[in-house]
């Protein structure tokens, strides 16, 4: 969802602007194609004065900037706007603002957008300054159709955050996203002239989401879809969560403003309440438990905060709206596309295309990950990424070779030499595009990776046997390792490739390092760690981080950049809470100083590390403020942990031959 993350925006308001729309007025911004790395100030600040700052208000929530005048101008000129209402088959109506071109000369493809983020600017005589996912597509001369969803702005209705599909069990008047999808569509064809017979959906983020709805039991007419970045799961990822662990301060800083009650109709949502720092590690940190949050500055007022404290494990509420489990013979196209830097909805992409390659074989469909964080690839070049090389403006390469080419052959039929389909991934490390009939490759294979003695990751299984087989931390909930070096309230769009030295460094997190590789290993395709535990507690968090260690002398990628001496680059962290290790839909504790194991899934990814750099791998037991702290002390419902359930607890992994801790990566031959 668009959360307010610190980087390139998240999603693109429909006004024009380039921003996340969630941007608070407080967040600090740092820029992705710079280097901006500060020591984390980890002062603490009195709770009640937190409390007390966070109880200011914001002017306005989401506050609009005017749009660019020129790009308003000329769609002024080129497009005539009307404003309706569309019946759904329950009654509700819809706002929809529609954008049908001057020239009616010839039939054209319609563009269907459907956002909770709003349709402005309201009024039938504003306009925005671009229409569509893409800069210039609108010069097509395309119909445009936006959509305000269910419940939010100007459309009536419940709104619900991930609407459940209702799927074979849909009777008549039932409704959700996939039927608001399609009586929007059918009322368009019928009400809207000179078009061809031809409906293309597209939406990054929370659209992304609507898109996926809509395109499960889709429109004769709806013959293409592009669902960028979607969410599709708010427990096992994406936004919400990332395998049960919650994502505070992502989260937080979203339902602050976006879950604000409404009261009416409205063009503008009430503001939420304002951080008065730029410092979340602190603020959160001075919050406490998360039960503090609900009474405290958020005072009752965002509904579906209280709606994740009553549902902790994955039951049926989280069940009910993996939007994934329904995507089963899809007719339109499908371009499914993410970014492996893309700190909100990188879950997405990934289950989306699992399932279907798994359920939906007949569609045709196309993958693409690039070097992009969430929804960039729509409208930034992207040339670099945080300290490294893309080699070239990947975004653009996207936009003007896969992009605008799909949607010109799956709704016109121009074609030309474009071939829809397979996978497109860019390689980290080498900056390359390969292609491949499917994700993951098919040619590639499995290799475990070992924890071992003195520090190191090998290939090859340990033979070492009791005390000489186990490494040990403390784990302090009132000292949590930070997972950016970045100030932030936020959340650090830079942090995906950021370097972990500072973390090496830390007593709390264990380091473990190969030899220097002496030839290149790809990486493609998704990694785990099993790990051999034991705790002093009776619940604990583990994160396993996968990094890419440049040599000593390495030098800057970029006129500008940094020299990446011994640099730490994070490849791909992963999370997992012991409570689950037994299974995602019930809590169970852990026996205290006995032995056990758990499994930590990490995502995808397609990185090459380098002949002569070194694969180095953490393990600690906490990550914040991008997932809530454990207690350590088991609680049957962690949410309604309070301040004295947190201790201190002292972790055990095992790499012994009986107990091999490892990772499994899916390497390249």
């Amino acid at each position: 969802m668009s959360d307010a993350t610190d980087g390139v925006a998240s999603d693109r308001n429909p006004a024009g602007s380039q921003r996340p729309i969630s941007h608070s007025p407080d967040t600090q911004v740092i820029s992705l194609t710079g280097v901006n790395m500060f020591d984390p100030r980890l002062r603490m600040a009195g709770l009640a004065l937190l409390l007390a700052t966070a109880s200011t208000v914001a002017k306005a929530q989401n506050a609009r900037p005017a749009p660019d005048q020129a790009g308003v101008a000329r769609l002024t000129a080129q497009y005539v706007k009307r404003e309706v209402s569309i019946p759904m088959r329950d009654g509700t109506k819809l706002f929809t603002a529609i954008y049908v071109p001057r020239d009616s000369s010839k039939a054209v493809p319609i563009l269907l957008m459907r956002t909770p983020y709003s349709v402005a600017p309201y009024g039938a005589t504003a306009y925005p300054a671009q229409l569509g996912p893409f800069p210039d597509i609108d010069k097509e001369g395309w119909i445009f159709v936006n959509q305000d969803v269910r419940g939010r702005y100007m459309s009536e209705g419940y709104h619900q955050f991930m609407t459940p599909n209702r799927g074979p069990n849909r009777k008549t008047g039932d409704v959700d996203e996939s039927t608001d999808t399609y009586d929007t569509i059918e009322w368009i064809l019928k009400n809207v002239h000179h078009h061809n017979g031809r409906v293309g959906t597209w939406g990054n983020s929370a659209p992304g989401f609507f898109v996926t709805a809509g395109m499960i039991d889709a429109h004769p007419a709806h013959k293409f879809a592009y669902p960028s970045a979607p969410m599709v799961d708010w427990w096992m990822g994406d936004d919400r969560h990332m395998n049960g662990l919650f994502k505070l301060s992502q989260t937080y800083n979203f339902m602050r403003n976006f879950d604000q009650p409404r009261n009416g109709l409205i063009t503008q949502y009430p503001a939420g309440p304002a951080s008065g720092t730029t410092d979340g590690y602190a603020w959160h940190l001075a919050m406490g438990a998360f039960s503090n949050y609900g009474p405290g500055p958020l005072q009752n007022r965002v509904a579906f905060w209280d709606s994740i404290t009553v549902h902790a494990d994955y039951d049926a509420f989280w069940q009910a709206r993996a939007i994934w489990k329904h995507a089963k013979n899809i007719t339109p196209a499908v371009l499914l596309v993410g970014g492996w830097y893309d700190v909100e909805d990188p879950y997405g992409m990934l289950r989306l295309n699992q399932s279907m390659q798994a359920d939906s074989r007949s569609t045709k469909q196309m993958f693409v990950v690039g070097p992009w964080s969430h929804g960039g690839w729509n409208r930034a070049d992207f040339p670099t990424f945080g300290a490294f090389t893309n080699g070239s403006p990947t975004g653009k390469f996207f936009r003007d070779s896969i992009g605008m080419p799909a949607f010109r052959c799956l709704l016109k039929d121009d074609c030309g030499n474009f071939q829809f389909g397979g996978a497109l991934m860019f390689e980290a490390g080498t900056n390359q595009w390969k292609r491949f009939e499917a994700w993951p490759p098919k040619q590639a294979r499995q290799r475990t990776l070992y924890l071992r003695e003195q520090g190191r990751v090998a290939f090859e299984a340990p033979k070492s046997a009791g005390a000489a087989g186990i490494d040990r931390y403390v784990s302090d909930p009132t000292k949590p390792v930070p997972y950016t070096m970045g100030t932030t309230f936020g959340f650090n769009a830079q942090y995906p490739t950021e370097d972990q030295r500072f973390a090496s460094r830390r007593p709390d997190v264990l380091v473990y390092r190969s030899d220097v590789l002496t030839e290149d290993l790809t990486v493609a395709g998704p990694l785990s760690a099993l790990l051999h535990i034991a705790s002093t507690g009776t619940d604990a968090d583990f994160v396993v981080k996968v990094i890419d260690q440049y040599p000593n002398d390495a030098a800057p990628e970029f006129e500008g950049g940094p020299r990446l001496d011994a640099y730490e680059r994070l490849v791909r962290p992963g999370v997992a809470r012991a409570r689950w290790r037994k299974g995602y839909t019930r809590s169970v504790p852990l026996v205290a100083n006995t032995a056990d194991t758990i499994r930590v899934p990490l995502d995808d990814v397609m990185h090459t590390f380098k002949k002569g750099h070194r694969i180095v791998v953490h393990v600690q037991s906490s990550w914040y403020p991008a997932v809530d702290r454990n207690p350590q002390r088991f609680v049957p419902n962690i949410y309604k942990a309070k301040d004295s359930d947190f201790q201190s607890a002292t972790m055990t992994i095992y790499r012994t031959a009986a107990r091999a801790s490892h990772l499994s990566l899916t390497v390249m031959p």
